[in-house]
Protein backbone atom coordinates (compact mmCIF):
# COMPACT_ATOMS: atom_id res chain seq x y z
CA UNK A 1 0.00 0.00 0.00
CA UNK A 2 0.88 3.43 -1.12
CA UNK A 3 1.44 5.87 2.20
CA UNK A 4 3.18 9.39 2.84
CA UNK A 5 6.50 7.32 4.22
CA UNK A 6 6.72 5.24 1.11
CA UNK A 7 6.44 8.01 -0.90
CA UNK A 8 9.14 9.64 1.65
CA UNK A 9 11.13 7.05 1.48
CA UNK A 10 11.30 6.40 -2.39
CA UNK A 11 12.43 9.96 -2.10
CA UNK A 12 15.07 9.42 0.12
CA UNK A 13 16.24 6.25 -1.48
CA UNK A 14 16.03 6.09 -4.91
CA UNK A 15 15.07 9.51 -6.65
CA UNK A 16 17.77 11.60 -5.00
CA UNK A 17 20.89 10.33 -6.48
CA UNK A 18 19.03 9.57 -10.32
CA UNK A 19 18.59 13.82 -9.64
CA UNK A 20 21.86 14.08 -8.34
CA UNK A 21 23.34 12.66 -11.16
CA UNK A 22 20.59 14.87 -13.99
CA UNK A 23 21.46 17.70 -12.54
CA UNK A 24 25.18 17.26 -12.23
CA UNK A 25 25.65 16.21 -15.78
CA UNK A 26 23.22 16.70 -17.85
CA UNK A 27 21.88 20.19 -17.38
CA UNK A 28 23.87 21.48 -20.11
CA UNK A 29 27.64 20.39 -21.63
CA UNK A 30 28.75 23.83 -20.27
CA UNK A 31 27.43 22.89 -16.84
CA UNK A 32 29.22 19.68 -17.35
CA UNK A 33 32.06 21.20 -18.00
CA UNK A 34 32.09 22.94 -14.10
CA UNK A 35 33.86 20.42 -11.50
CA UNK A 36 32.63 20.62 -8.23
CA UNK A 37 34.37 21.34 -4.59
CA UNK A 38 33.82 22.08 -1.35
CA UNK A 39 37.14 22.38 -0.33
CA UNK A 40 37.07 25.89 -0.12
CA UNK A 41 34.02 26.89 2.12
CA UNK A 42 34.23 29.53 4.74
CA UNK A 43 30.96 29.58 6.59
CA UNK A 44 28.61 30.71 3.85
CA UNK A 45 30.55 31.85 1.36
CA UNK A 46 33.46 30.38 -0.40
CA UNK A 47 36.92 32.07 0.06
CA UNK A 48 39.77 30.37 -2.72
CA UNK A 49 43.10 31.69 -2.41
CA UNK A 50 44.48 32.28 -6.40
CA UNK A 51 47.82 32.64 -7.13
CA UNK A 52 48.43 35.69 -10.17
CA UNK A 53 52.21 36.27 -9.59
CA UNK A 54 55.03 33.09 -9.38
CA UNK A 55 58.16 33.38 -7.36
CA UNK A 56 61.01 34.70 -9.14
CA UNK A 57 63.57 32.24 -7.86
CA UNK A 58 64.47 30.71 -10.93
CA UNK A 59 67.12 31.80 -12.89
CA UNK A 60 69.98 31.01 -15.17
CA UNK A 61 73.33 31.93 -13.92
CA UNK A 62 76.99 31.67 -13.62
CA UNK A 63 78.46 28.70 -11.95
CA UNK A 64 80.11 30.68 -9.45
CA UNK A 65 77.05 33.13 -8.89
CA UNK A 66 74.78 33.73 -6.85
CA UNK A 67 71.72 31.55 -6.18
CA UNK A 68 68.36 33.64 -7.03
CA UNK A 69 66.09 35.21 -4.50
CA UNK A 70 62.79 33.72 -4.07
CA UNK A 71 60.38 36.30 -3.17
CA UNK A 72 57.52 34.18 -2.93
CA UNK A 73 53.99 33.65 -4.97
CA UNK A 74 51.33 36.20 -4.67
CA UNK A 75 47.89 35.73 -3.71
CA UNK A 76 44.39 37.03 -3.99
CA UNK A 77 41.43 35.80 -2.38
CA UNK A 78 38.53 35.73 -4.00
CA UNK A 79 35.07 35.99 -2.03
CA UNK A 80 31.66 34.39 -3.20
CA UNK A 81 28.63 33.85 -1.36
CA UNK A 82 27.08 30.56 -1.59
CA UNK A 83 23.83 30.96 -3.33
CA UNK A 84 20.35 28.94 -2.61
CA UNK A 85 19.31 26.66 -5.22
CA UNK A 86 16.45 25.49 -4.71
CA UNK A 87 13.78 22.45 -6.40
CA UNK A 88 10.12 22.06 -5.09
CA UNK A 89 8.00 19.11 -6.12
CA UNK A 90 4.28 19.30 -5.20
CA UNK A 91 1.72 16.43 -4.63
CA UNK A 92 -1.80 16.33 -3.63
CA UNK A 93 -3.55 13.81 -0.88
CA UNK A 94 -5.85 13.36 -4.10
CA UNK A 95 -3.81 12.25 -5.97
CA UNK A 96 -1.73 9.68 -3.72
CA UNK A 97 -5.25 8.30 -2.72
CA UNK A 98 -5.97 7.78 -5.95
CA UNK A 99 -2.49 5.65 -6.68
CA UNK A 100 -2.45 3.91 -2.94
CA UNK A 101 -3.74 0.68 -4.22
CA UNK A 102 -1.52 1.18 -7.37
CA UNK A 103 2.55 0.52 -7.00
CA UNK A 104 2.83 1.62 -10.62
CA UNK A 105 0.88 4.37 -10.61
CA UNK A 106 2.70 5.76 -7.96
CA UNK A 107 6.25 5.60 -9.41
CA UNK A 108 4.13 7.09 -12.69
CA UNK A 109 3.35 10.09 -10.58
CA UNK A 110 6.76 10.45 -8.92
CA UNK A 111 8.33 10.00 -12.09
CA UNK A 112 6.14 12.75 -13.55
CA UNK A 113 7.04 15.15 -10.87
CA UNK A 114 10.17 14.41 -10.86
CA UNK A 115 10.61 15.00 -15.02
CA UNK A 116 9.18 18.37 -14.23
CA UNK A 117 11.48 19.65 -11.49
CA UNK A 118 15.01 18.59 -13.92
CA UNK A 119 13.05 20.60 -16.98
CA UNK A 120 13.01 23.57 -14.80
CA UNK A 121 16.38 22.96 -13.15
CA UNK A 122 17.76 22.59 -16.70
CA UNK A 123 16.29 26.28 -17.61
CA UNK A 124 17.06 28.07 -15.03
CA UNK A 125 20.85 26.44 -14.02
CA UNK A 126 21.57 26.79 -18.03
CA UNK A 127 20.31 30.80 -17.88
CA UNK A 128 22.25 31.36 -14.69
CA UNK A 129 25.90 30.20 -16.20
CA UNK A 130 25.32 33.08 -18.73
CA UNK A 131 24.17 35.67 -15.92
CA UNK A 132 25.70 38.12 -13.81
CA UNK A 133 24.35 36.91 -10.47
CA UNK A 134 21.75 39.97 -10.36
CA UNK A 135 19.14 37.77 -12.34
CA UNK A 136 18.35 40.11 -14.89
CA UNK A 137 16.70 38.98 -17.73
CA UNK A 138 16.45 42.21 -19.73
CA UNK A 139 15.90 45.72 -20.02
CA UNK A 140 12.97 48.24 -20.34
CA UNK A 141 13.73 49.87 -23.57
CA UNK A 142 10.98 52.72 -22.69
CA UNK A 143 9.95 54.82 -19.99
CA UNK A 144 6.20 53.32 -19.14
CA UNK A 145 3.35 55.42 -17.27
CA UNK A 146 0.22 53.16 -15.83
CA UNK A 147 0.27 50.76 -19.09
CA UNK A 148 0.29 46.74 -19.29
CA UNK A 149 2.39 46.79 -22.58
CA UNK A 150 6.50 47.43 -21.62
CA UNK A 151 8.93 47.32 -24.50
CA UNK A 152 12.19 45.35 -23.47
CA UNK A 153 15.63 45.62 -25.26
CA UNK A 154 15.43 41.44 -25.88
CA UNK A 155 12.42 39.34 -25.19
CA UNK A 156 14.87 35.79 -25.68
CA UNK A 157 14.64 34.96 -21.55
CA UNK A 158 11.03 36.36 -21.02
CA UNK A 159 8.70 33.90 -21.26
CA UNK A 160 4.44 34.19 -20.32
CA UNK A 161 3.50 33.35 -16.78
CA UNK A 162 6.74 34.33 -15.73
CA UNK A 163 6.70 36.47 -12.33
CA UNK A 164 9.11 39.61 -12.43
CA UNK A 165 10.54 42.44 -10.86
CA UNK A 166 11.41 46.22 -12.71
CA UNK A 167 14.47 47.04 -10.45
CA UNK A 168 15.97 50.45 -10.55
CA UNK A 169 17.92 51.38 -8.12
CA UNK A 170 14.99 52.88 -5.93
CA UNK A 171 13.24 49.89 -5.37
CA UNK A 172 11.23 47.41 -7.41
CA UNK A 173 7.39 46.83 -8.94
CA UNK A 174 6.01 43.40 -8.90
CA UNK A 175 4.81 42.43 -12.40
CA UNK A 176 3.10 38.57 -14.06
CA UNK A 177 3.75 38.58 -17.95
CA UNK A 178 0.29 37.27 -20.23
CA UNK A 179 2.10 37.47 -23.71
CA UNK A 180 5.26 38.49 -25.03
CA UNK A 181 5.81 39.63 -28.98
CA UNK A 182 8.39 41.01 -30.73
CA UNK A 183 6.76 44.83 -29.87
CA UNK A 184 6.68 44.41 -26.04
CA UNK A 185 5.44 42.34 -23.29
CA UNK A 186 1.90 42.37 -21.66
CA UNK A 187 1.39 42.51 -17.98
CA UNK A 188 -1.25 41.62 -15.52
CA UNK A 189 -1.78 45.05 -14.47
CA UNK A 190 -0.81 48.46 -15.32
CA UNK A 191 2.86 49.37 -13.98
CA UNK A 192 4.72 52.78 -13.74
CA UNK A 193 8.33 52.21 -14.67
CA UNK A 194 11.71 54.15 -16.07
CA UNK A 195 13.86 53.29 -19.36
CA UNK A 196 16.74 51.14 -18.56
CA UNK A 197 14.91 49.27 -15.65
CA UNK A 198 16.38 45.58 -15.01
CA UNK A 199 13.02 42.82 -15.59
CA UNK A 200 14.27 40.30 -13.22
CA UNK A 201 12.88 37.09 -12.06
CA UNK A 202 11.03 38.13 -8.66
CA UNK A 203 12.59 37.34 -5.73
CA UNK A 204 15.75 36.38 -7.80
CA UNK A 205 17.38 39.55 -7.84
CA UNK A 206 21.60 39.61 -6.81
CA UNK A 207 20.60 35.83 -5.61
CA UNK A 208 21.64 33.43 -8.57
CA UNK A 209 25.36 32.05 -9.22
CA UNK A 210 28.03 34.38 -11.02
CA UNK A 211 27.85 33.35 -14.55
CA UNK A 212 30.24 34.23 -17.28
CA UNK A 213 29.02 37.87 -17.74
CA UNK A 214 30.09 38.50 -14.02
CA UNK A 215 33.63 38.25 -15.70
CA UNK A 216 32.94 40.38 -18.76
CA UNK A 217 30.94 43.19 -16.52
CA UNK A 218 31.88 46.86 -16.20
CA UNK A 219 32.27 46.69 -12.32
CA UNK A 220 35.34 47.05 -10.80
CA UNK A 221 35.18 44.52 -8.45
CA UNK A 222 35.26 41.07 -9.40
CA UNK A 223 34.74 38.41 -6.05
CA UNK A 224 35.34 41.22 -3.53
CA UNK A 225 38.62 41.84 -5.31
CA UNK A 226 38.99 45.42 -6.70
CA UNK A 227 40.97 45.06 -10.31
CA UNK A 228 41.39 48.28 -11.01
CA UNK A 229 44.52 48.28 -12.83
CA UNK A 230 45.32 44.08 -12.38
CA UNK A 231 45.87 43.18 -15.96
CA UNK A 232 45.08 39.32 -14.66
CA UNK A 233 41.84 39.78 -13.78
CA UNK A 234 41.08 41.42 -17.11
CA UNK A 235 39.21 39.29 -19.54
CA UNK A 236 39.37 39.09 -23.80
CA UNK A 237 36.76 40.98 -25.15
CA UNK A 238 36.46 41.20 -28.76
CA UNK A 239 33.50 43.81 -29.94
CA UNK A 240 31.82 44.42 -33.29
CA UNK A 241 33.20 41.11 -34.83
CA UNK A 242 30.82 41.46 -37.61
CA UNK A 243 31.32 38.40 -39.87
CA UNK A 244 32.86 35.47 -37.92
CA UNK A 245 35.71 33.43 -39.17
CA UNK A 246 38.42 30.94 -37.72
CA UNK A 247 41.16 34.51 -37.22
CA UNK A 248 38.89 36.21 -35.39
CA UNK A 249 38.05 33.18 -33.19
CA UNK A 250 42.46 32.42 -32.99
CA UNK A 251 42.56 36.02 -32.12
CA UNK A 252 40.58 35.95 -29.20
CA UNK A 253 41.99 32.60 -28.12
CA UNK A 254 45.85 33.21 -28.63
CA UNK A 255 45.00 36.74 -26.52
CA UNK A 256 43.32 34.69 -23.59
CA UNK A 257 46.22 32.48 -23.58
CA UNK A 258 49.05 34.50 -24.17
CA UNK A 259 47.92 36.70 -21.48
CA UNK A 260 46.83 33.69 -18.73
CA UNK A 261 49.49 30.78 -19.94
CA UNK A 262 46.11 28.13 -20.09
CA UNK A 263 44.20 26.58 -22.70
CA UNK A 264 40.93 27.51 -24.34
CA UNK A 265 39.27 23.99 -24.43
CA UNK A 266 35.25 25.12 -24.50
CA UNK A 267 33.69 27.41 -26.83
CA UNK A 268 30.13 28.20 -26.19
CA UNK A 269 27.63 30.53 -28.14
CA UNK A 270 24.56 31.69 -29.48
CA UNK A 271 22.66 29.59 -32.53
CA UNK A 272 22.53 32.16 -34.79
CA UNK A 273 26.16 32.41 -34.55
CA UNK A 274 27.19 28.69 -34.75
CA UNK A 275 24.88 28.58 -38.12
CA UNK A 276 26.93 31.70 -39.04
CA UNK A 277 30.36 29.78 -38.54
CA UNK A 278 29.00 26.88 -40.12
CA UNK A 279 28.62 28.85 -43.27
CA UNK A 280 31.73 29.94 -43.09
CA UNK A 281 32.96 26.55 -42.73
CA UNK A 282 31.06 25.77 -46.12
CA UNK A 283 31.91 28.70 -47.88
CA UNK A 284 35.79 28.22 -47.51
CA UNK A 285 34.85 23.92 -48.02
CA UNK A 286 35.87 22.39 -44.75
CA UNK A 287 34.61 19.86 -43.73
CA UNK A 288 32.14 20.01 -40.44
CA UNK A 289 32.78 17.03 -38.28
CA UNK A 290 31.20 16.12 -35.17
CA UNK A 291 32.42 16.06 -31.71
CA UNK A 292 30.98 14.20 -28.76
CA UNK A 293 30.80 15.71 -25.50
CA UNK A 294 30.21 14.03 -21.60
CA UNK A 295 26.64 13.19 -21.20
CA UNK A 296 25.94 11.97 -25.20
CA UNK A 297 25.89 15.98 -26.42
CA UNK A 298 27.70 16.82 -29.99
CA UNK A 299 28.91 19.54 -31.68
CA UNK A 300 30.80 21.01 -34.24
CA UNK A 301 34.32 22.26 -33.30
CA UNK A 302 36.93 24.51 -34.01
CA UNK A 303 40.95 23.25 -34.09
CA UNK A 304 39.40 20.25 -31.63
CA UNK A 305 38.00 22.74 -29.47
CA UNK A 306 33.82 22.36 -29.03
CA UNK A 307 31.75 25.06 -30.64
CA UNK A 308 28.36 24.36 -27.88
CA UNK A 309 25.41 26.44 -29.21
CA UNK A 310 23.12 27.52 -26.22
CA UNK A 311 19.67 28.99 -26.22
CA UNK A 312 20.41 31.12 -23.09
CA UNK A 313 23.90 32.61 -24.54
CA UNK A 314 22.91 36.29 -25.99
CA UNK A 315 22.70 36.88 -29.66
CA UNK A 316 25.68 37.75 -31.67
CA UNK A 317 27.64 36.21 -28.37
CA UNK A 318 30.72 33.67 -28.24
CA UNK A 319 33.11 32.59 -25.05
CA UNK A 320 36.08 31.12 -25.01
CA UNK A 321 36.48 29.53 -22.29
CA UNK A 322 39.76 27.73 -20.05
CA UNK A 323 37.27 25.83 -18.01
CA UNK A 324 39.99 23.85 -15.97
CA UNK A 325 39.91 27.25 -13.69
CA UNK A 326 36.20 27.49 -13.37
CA UNK A 327 35.09 25.51 -9.99
CA UNK A 328 31.26 25.09 -8.43
CA UNK A 329 31.82 25.85 -4.86
CA UNK A 330 29.09 23.96 -2.68
CA UNK A 331 28.25 23.32 0.88
CA UNK A 332 27.26 19.78 -0.24
CA UNK A 333 25.67 18.61 -3.22
CA UNK A 334 21.78 18.20 -3.62
CA UNK A 335 19.77 17.08 -0.76
CA UNK A 336 16.38 17.22 0.45
CA UNK A 337 15.50 19.46 2.81
CA UNK A 338 14.53 17.58 6.10
CA UNK A 339 12.52 18.18 9.00
CA UNK A 340 13.20 17.38 12.41
CA UNK A 341 11.43 14.06 11.59
CA UNK A 342 14.00 13.20 8.80
CA UNK A 343 10.79 13.51 6.80
CA UNK A 344 11.06 15.24 3.00
CA UNK A 345 7.56 15.09 2.28
CA UNK A 346 5.70 18.03 4.14
CA UNK A 347 2.42 18.52 4.50
CA UNK A 348 1.79 22.22 2.86
CA UNK A 349 0.01 24.44 5.22
CA UNK A 350 -3.81 24.69 4.73
CA UNK A 351 -3.80 22.62 1.59
CA UNK A 352 -4.87 18.88 0.93
CA UNK A 353 -1.16 18.68 -0.39
CA UNK A 354 2.72 17.94 -0.28
CA UNK A 355 5.94 18.93 -0.91
CA UNK A 356 9.40 18.23 -1.03
CA UNK A 357 12.19 21.05 -1.77
CA UNK A 358 15.67 19.74 -3.68
CA UNK A 359 18.84 22.34 -2.14
CA UNK A 360 22.13 23.21 -2.78
CA UNK A 361 24.11 26.29 -1.59
CA UNK A 362 26.67 27.01 -4.31
CA UNK A 363 28.47 29.58 -6.32
CA UNK A 364 30.57 29.39 -9.28
CA UNK A 365 34.69 31.12 -9.22
CA UNK A 366 36.91 31.54 -12.54
CA UNK A 367 40.09 31.08 -10.75
CA UNK A 368 41.86 33.26 -13.97
CA UNK A 369 39.63 36.05 -15.21
CA UNK A 370 42.09 37.04 -18.06
CA UNK A 371 42.07 33.17 -19.80
CA UNK A 372 38.85 33.65 -20.51
CA UNK A 373 37.63 35.78 -23.80
CA UNK A 374 34.45 36.82 -25.30
CA UNK A 375 33.15 37.87 -29.22
CA UNK A 376 30.18 40.15 -29.74
CA UNK A 377 28.69 42.08 -32.10
CA UNK A 378 28.75 38.76 -34.53
CA UNK A 379 26.70 38.95 -37.55
CA UNK A 380 23.96 35.94 -37.10
CA UNK A 381 22.63 33.73 -39.65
Amino acid sequence: MVSVSTVNDALKSFYLDVLINQLNHSISPLYSKFKATSSFITGKEAVKPVCYDLSSGVAALDEYGDLPKANGNSYAMFRAELKNLYGTIEITDKAMRASENSQGAVVNLLNAEMEGLLATAKQNFSRMLYGDGTGKLAAVAAAVTEGTTVTADSYKLLKPGMKIEFRTTSGSVAAQITAVADTGITVSSAVTVPKDAAIVLAGSYNNEIFGLETLFSSETTLYGVDRTGKDWMQPYTGTSTAAISDIKIQKAIDSAEEKSGGQIDFITCSYGVRRAYQEYLETSKRNISPVELEGGFKTISYSGIPVVADRYCPDGTMYLLDTKVFDMHQLCDWRWLEGDSGNVLKQLANKAAYTATLVKYANLICGMPCGQAKLTGITEK
